[in-house]
């Protein structure tokens, strides 16, 4: 395959750190040893380092349960060896899993002995683990079966060269512990909080990555959240929670106090009625899907069938690896995942970045476009009939990159008001002659199967759900809801969409790792939509009566 010349492209004004120089001076060491050296040579070296520095305040009944600062620097190392038609990361099974990298520790100071010693020895342990599976895998080859994508392992990018700069972290614990204290101690009056809290997490990350191609990179970001959670268990002894988020590109621009308690109490009060409330019946028919709602349902169901390794790993289940150019969706409904959008509307986006795990700049990419599957989201690990990557490489230290989802917006040509979209819902129940039909109002996550062995199924875990009745009675909340389904069967059931979209934040978990995401969604009408009642524990509420808020001794 033949690569690209090297073109340094969005190279800023800013000067290289110490860091990048020491880096790009160890790789060029190391590469030119290896390749005239070593059998089999690598064509192929990238180091990346991210520097993470993180506080996290957890605070509970008026007193701080949790309080840390942390930093650390990660260096992971890739080394490909043979060529990028068939190198060492070539699958040669359903159970083959690929693992070089380990997200080695360096120094937090700009010591170039340290690092050098660090990468140094890093890339020692990776090249031999690289050359060893290459020459198995290369022996091996003939006693496997042809797979039927025969595409190449990497794929051939241009270049790129950016600095960018460090953005300035500011994080003032005391002045937060001080505010979590006050905030939290508001859940007491709330009994049935059994567990409550209010926290802060606040994060710089930043990222430095150099490869033999001539990439050199170094980016960074800020993110910050509040969480407000409560937890309590029903009489029946079902698990019971609510919660509410708020996020931010920097700590400063959280939300004041008197917001901060406005969701305190509002998540206090819903659990107070969930505690309350009826328990779900199994049901199957009409529903409306909050926006946040839809973005984890699309998030699970769509989005990790998209991702582009799936489509030639014969573990996966590929449910839509030959539906390029067809129908996937109804035709009122778009799919654009599009890391480089930092915000919605004001708030913070968690799938925002400049460049992914591979050097790859970001990009928006539209993957559905009014109903049709147009392609899918890659990483350099190309696919039959997409030779190159289109930035969505992704992975959290120690693991490997595979193709990942990022900002993911769900864009509607059939939207209605949302009272429009309830006023279609009630029409619907009457239509099937349902008793009700559901809201799902919270959704908290979800997760799914993709594997051939497995069922091709989901499951979405709701926090806030009501049955609406068509008969003018008012909203009933109930509990202990899960939706399940299978994906081809639900897609086929979306109605129609409001007009108003909401943001869904979140991490994935998936093979390489934990990486940040949103989702940005309307609410969907639904005309069946099936759902269980949750697993319900046997344990039963405290025996013992809540200790006094006062200390009598």
């Amino acid at each position: 395959m033949r690569y690209l010349p090297v073109l340094l492209l969005a190279v800023s004004a800013r000067a290289q750190s110490p860091l990048i120089k020491i880096l790009s001076g160890e790789l060029d060491r190391n590469f030119s040893i290896l390749k005239e050296k070593a059998d089999p040579a690598p064509y192929f070296i990238g180091y990346e380092v991210v520097d993470d520095e993180s506080d996290v305040i957890l605070a509970s009944r008026g007193s701080i349960d949790a309080q840390n600062h942390g930093r650390h620097r990660l260096l992971d190392v890739t080394v490909r060896a043979g060529s990028p038609k068939f190198d060492n990361y070539h699958r040669t099974g359903s159970t083959d899993r690929i693992r070089f990298t380990s997200a080695t520790p360096i120094a937090l100071d700009d010591n170039p002995l340290s690092i050098r010693r660090s990468v140094w020895l890093a890339t020692d342990r990776v090249y031999r683990a690289a050359s060893n599976r290459l020459v198995r895998i290369k022996a091996d080859e003939k006693l496997h079966a042809e797979s039927g994508d025969d595409s190449a392992d990497f794929s051939s990018e241009t270049p790129q060269v950016f600095y960018g700069p460090t953005p300035a972290y500011k994080f003032d614990a005391a002045d937060w512990a001080k505010r979590l204290r006050r905030l939290s101690a508001e859940f007491e009056q709330y009994p049935g909080a059994l567990n409550s809290a209010v926290g802060v997490e606040a994060e710089r990350v930043t990222t430095v990555l150099v490869n033999s191609e001539g990439t050199r990179l170094e980016f960074g970001r800020l993110f910050a959240r509040l969480m407000i959670t409560a937890r309590g268990k029903a009489g029946d002894g079902m698990d019971l929670g609510t919660m509410e988020t708020f996020e931010a590109d920097d700590p400063s621009k959280l939300p004041n106090d008197a917001k901060i308690l406005a969701a305190v109490e509002k998540t206090g009060k819903t659990l107070s009625d969930l505690l309350r409330a009826p328990p779900s019946d199994p049901f199957v028919g009409p529903a409306i899907l909050s926006g946040r709602a839809t973005g984890v349902f699309f998030h699970e169901i769509f989005g990790h069938r998209i991702e582009g390794h799936r489509q030639k790993d014969e573990a996966e289940g590929q449910t839509f690896t030959k539906s390029v150019g067809k129908p996937v969706l109804p035709e009122f409904l778009s799919v654009i995942f599009d890391p480089t959008r930092a915000d919605f509307q004001g708030t913070a986006l968690n799938g925002h970045y400049l460049y992914d795990d591979e050097g790859v700049k970001a990009q928006p990419v539209k993957v559905v476009d009014q109903g049709i599957l147009k392609t899918f989201l890659m990483s350099r690990s190309p696919i039959q009939g997409f030779d190159h990557s289109n930035g969505h490489g992704r992975r959290s230290p120690g693991l490997e990159v595979v193709s990942r989802q990022s900002n993911l917006f769900v864009e509607s040509s059939k939207k209605v008001s949302d009272a429009e979209l309830r006023k279609m819902l009630i029409e619907e129940v009457k239509r099937q002659g349902k008793p009700y039909g559901l809201f799902f109002d919270q959704v908290v996550s979800g997760y799914t199967t993709t594997a051939r062995r497995g069922l091709q199924a989901f499951t979405v875990v709701p926090l806030v759900v009501y049955r609406v009745y068509p008969d003018g009675r008012p909203d009933e909340l109930i509990r202990g809801v899960d939706i399940v389904g299978t994906p081809l069967a639900s897609f086929a059931k979306i109605m129609a969409t409001s007009d108003r979209m909401e943001v869904f934040n979140g991490i994935c978990g998936a093979e390489s790792g934990d990486v940040p995401v949103s989702a940005i969604a309307p609410a969907i009408l639904v005309s069946e939509i099936e759902v269980q009642r949750k697993e319900r524990s046997q344990d039963r509420p405290p025996y013992l009566t809540r200790p006094p808020t006062e200390d009598k001794q």
